[in-house]
């Protein structure tokens, strides 16, 4: 099977399908949408940087492209290396999330947010439900 959709043709399937999502949205949720969670981080760092002398938007711009490493968990499980070694096509593995519980998403290991599964032109993809805060993010590590 080849794949003869390019990049950009992908783009935008998610931009129809981010539309479609926004223009479906009941009417009675006239509050404005919460600013994406960059815009928040980074609005702050930029207060903070233009504050302090010798700190540029170039330095910010940097940070902007360094790479993380972002996994969606649906779930975990334990088993002994025995079970390991008698999977096999087909075997089922029990996972301590419940059905239609949201799936976390983690960068650099690191809870950030919450999501569900979505389909776009038949690839996966996550509509983040819920993002964690980082004074929730630090009372967890706490724990």
């Amino acid at each position: 099977m080849t794949d003869n959709t390019s990049p950009a043709s992908d783009a935008d399937d998610w931009a129809a399908a981010l539309a479609e999502q926004t223009a479906s949205a009941p009417a009675a949720a006239t509050e404005p949408a919460p600013a994406p969670a960059a815009t928040q981080v980074f609005q702050q760092i930029q207060e903070t940087a233009s504050a302090a002398a010798g700190v540029t938007a170039l330095d910010i711009a940097r940070v902007m492209e360094v790479p993380v490493q972002l996994t969606a968990e649906i779930g975990r499980t334990r088993i002994t290396i025995k079970n390991l070694l008698q999977l096999s096509q087909g075997s089922v593995v029990e996972l301590d999330a419940l059905a239609g519980q949201p799936l976390d998403v983690l960068i650099n290991g690191y809870l950030i947010a919450q999501g569900e599964v979505v389909v776009v032109n038949e690839k996966y993809g996550i509509r983040l439900t819920d993002i964690i805060t980082p004074s929730e993010r630090m009372q967890k590590l706490a724990k």
